[in-house]
């Protein structure tokens, strides 16, 4: 099995919170989007989900929460990265 290379960002102010995960493969892009389907159920809220390219030939999906106020999309961010084996944020 290959390292992981799924680059994990977090960004967070009152009642908003954002993860971007940048990813090389289209088999990384699959587990990312799994991992999303499968984790945002802990949150009562609708996340806001896009992509794009970034740098070095990565592409990224973004997931956000607007209005959290009581910080769910945090637990979606924890499970998400847990699923993905992703051990820290940028």
């Amino acid at each position: 099995m290959t390292e992981n290379t799924i680059i994990a960002d977090h960004k967070s102010e009152e009642r908003y919170c954002k993860l971007s995960l940048a990813y090389s493969t289209e088999e990384e892009k699959h587990k990312i989007e799994e991992a999303i389907d499968t984790c945002k159920a802990a949150c009562s809220l609708e996340p806001i989900i896009y992509g794009g390219d970034v740098t070095g030939g990565k592409k990224m999906i973004t997931i956000e929460y607007h209005d959290d106020c009581d910080r769910e999309g945090g637990e979606v961010f924890e499970q998400i990265m847990c699923q993905l084996g992703i051990k820290e944020c940028h």
